[in-house]
């Protein structure tokens, strides 16, 4: 009888994973699910041999599962393998499946969580689960994390654990997860193909940011010398209009020079508008224009109560993405827009993060990725967003994004993640675990 392999089971799996409604509205209170879904990973690890540890992370119900497979080589510094189980949530109505349904049909399985990452935690877990059951020995420790939270910046997930459970990751110096590893199909001057696998080696900073103002309420017939809502609303109209300079972080610009080798297409620093220019290569250039200058973004607004009252307080929400070294100078350009009388606090607050791309960890994704795909190549970018690697870096963890998918280069991936009708298609979640397999053969 053959032995039953990850991939015989892990479409399954990242279906089984989506049935679990871990939505998590950033409210404590509301964020339902993550308890149900890790006891279910801890209960399918724990079927195949592993020691499991369930954590709940500073809250009850914030659930996360840690299971470490010991390698050949203790001496070497341990991988962590992390994945988070919660997800945005999605109404229904909008969708053309229901959003937890895990449903798998023309080609795709579908559902919140699909690409944002439950079909990475799947691959993970399907592989921890053969890994076991083969007897497999990795050259290094592997410790597989599935955790809380992170849709909500990871008050309550990865950030408390490095604070309180800093032994839980004891001997970790690298770390893989999610936002990496997708496919880019490229035309090459000499008509071929190239697919590029984008290795997330960066991250912008993750900053919301509060402003405030308060100002002498009154009739909304008087003449107001002072009213917080104009002055708020001119705060936001301001930065909402801001244009931050261009800047060139090593990440993109190693990702440009590779994109400008491979297509023949002019992608250098130097363009004329290189934001426009990037849409060369289809709907990514959403996230890679991103990563070309700091934005902030107004999101939210609050202010009064009736229609005839001059409110005393009035309120916005920015969301700021800062690129790595530009903390400083991002900030004093806020302090310019929104002028004297607002007051700015951050609400979340996480650091840039960027490492090079080199070492045996990297030859080990390009060769999983060459192994099963000739045409491949990978290359570093930055992410626009963040991820949990924000947490583990402060241990001093070297972390990456590398979740393998060959993708249809017509599939327009960057707005499945937080989309409705959020989808992977099925051969992508098959290929990636082969990668994954591979690279964690070898890492």
């Amino acid at each position: 009888m053959t032995a039953l392999r990850a991939t015989d089971e892990v479409v399954d799996i990242v279906s089984r994973l989506i049935r679990f409604d871990t939505s998590n509205t950033g409210r404590p209170e509301t964020t339902v699910g993550e308890r149900e879904c890790a006891e279910w990973v801890a209960a399918q690890l724990e079927e195949v041999g592993y020691s499991t540890e369930y954590v709940e992370s500073g809250m009850p119900g914030r659930g996360n599962v840690f299971a470490r497979l010991p390698g050949a080589d203790p001496n070497r510094g341990a991988l962590l393998i992390h994945a988070h189980l919660d997800v945005v949530p999605a109404e229904a109505d909008d969708w053309r499946v229901h959003p937890f349904s895990g449903a798998v049909q023309d080609g795709y399985i579908w559902g919140r969580g699909a690409v944002d990452m439950k079909d990475m935690a799947g691959m993970a877990l399907a592989l921890a689960r053969q890994f076991k059951r083969d007897g497999t020995v990795p050259p290094r420790d592997l410790v597989f994390a599935f955790l809380a939270d992170e849709e909500a910046g990871g008050t309550w997930g990865s950030h408390w654990l490095v604070d309180h459970r800093p032994d839980l990751f004891e001997g970790v110096t690298e770390a893989v997860g999610e936002v990496g590893g997708f496919s880019l199909t490229v035309d090459r001057p000499d008509g071929e193909v190239r697919r590029l696998y984008l290795v997330e080696t960066a991250e912008k900073g993750l900053s919301w940011m509060r402003l405030t103002c308060d100002a002498q309420a009154g009739h909304g017939s008087f003449l107001a010398a002072e009213n917080a809502v104009t002055e708020i609303a001119s705060a936001v109209a301001r930065i909402g209009a801001h244009q931050f300079p261009l800047v060139m972080t090593e990440s993109v610009r190693e990702f440009l020079a590779a994109l400008s080798e491979e297509t023949g297409l002019d992608f250098s620093p130097e363009t004329p508008d290189l934001e426009s220019a990037l849409f060369k290569i289809g709907n990514l250039a959403r996230i890679i224009g991103a990563t070309l200058r700091d934005t902030a973004n107004p999101t939210m607004l609050s202010a009064g109560y009736k229609a005839n009252v001059i409110p005393q307080h009035a309120e916005a929400v920015i969301d700021c993405r800062v690129l790595p070294g530009r903390q400083e100078e991002f900030e004093r350009t806020i302090d310019e827009l929104i002028g004297p009388n607002v007051q700015r606090e951050w609400i979340t607050h996480l650091p840039a993060y960027e490492t090079t791309f080199d070492g045996d960890l990297v030859d080990a994704m390009n060769a999983a990725v060459l192994a099963h795909d000739e045409k491949g190549r990978t290359v570093p970018y930055m992410l626009s967003g963040g991820t949990d690697a924000k947490a583990f870096a402060r241990l001093g963890i070297r972390c990456f994004g590398f979740a393998p998918l060959q993708l249809p280069p017509d599939l327009d991936f960057a707005a499945l993640f937080h989309g409705v009708d959020e989808r992977v298609p099925v051969e992508s979640v098959l290929f990636g675990t082969k990668v994954f397999e591979h690279f964690m053969h070898n890492c």
